[in-house]
């Protein structure tokens, strides 16, 4: 693994060939990358259950409350996404860095991940991290496999932006992705399998 190929705080964007359909249109944000192989998150994916809410009642999990911190009866309503197809029963969160555990992975100057109950918590207060993302699973390349991907076509990369990691509507987030490479899917589309 070269230093200039280390993709960690980058996105993956699939390409319009991209033959697992499990990855179709999606937006990985690679949050590790080194000589074993490489952890991201899809984004772009929704999920309809489990809810933020069913997974606090089955984990039961309360909020962390501080003098300072206020909490209705219901907590708030957050979105829950697949992060891929590994360990779909294990919870992530990536944030803000105003948010932070022993056990939070920092990536770069942009965001944490962190997959405790601590994160579970705070999101579940009025105290959450300012920008968050709540996730089922991960997706996970072995030693080499990334760069094998990306050599034959499978995905795109650019550094990752706070604009797209969080304040991107999910179901945008793929063309976004395209555009700020300066690119649209109808022209990969048109462009595939030319040399």
């Amino acid at each position: 693994m070269t230093k200039e190929f280390n993709l960690k705080g980058h996105f993956l964007v699939a390409m319009p060939g991209m033959e697992d359909n499990r990855f179709s249109r999606t937006v990985i944000f690679i949050a590790n990358h080194d000589a074993d192989g490489a952890m991201g998150f899809i984004l772009n994916h929704k999920v309809q259950s489990p809810t933020f809410q069913e997974i606090l009642e089955e984990l039961d999990v309360q909020p962390t409350l501080s003098a300072e911190t206020e909490f209705d009866a219901a907590p708030p309503e957050i979105s829950v996404f697949s992060g891929g197809p590994v360990e779909q029963g294990r919870g992530f969160v990536i944030h803000s860095l105003d948010f932070s555990t022993k056990s939070s992975v920092r990536i770069g100057d942009l965001a944490c991940v962190t997959a405790t109950l601590d994160a579970l918590r705070v999101l579940a207060s009025s105290a959450r991290p300012q920008d968050h993302v709540m996730l089922l699973g991960y997706s996970g390349w072995g030693k080499g496999q990334l760069e094998q991907e990306i050599a034959q076509n499978g995905w795109l990369t650019l550094p990752a932006t706070r604009k797209l990691l969080f304040q991107t509507d999910y179901t945008l987030l793929y063309e976004e992705a395209l555009s700020a490479m300066g690119i649209s899917e109808a022209s990969l589309s048109s462009n595939a399998g030319h040399a």
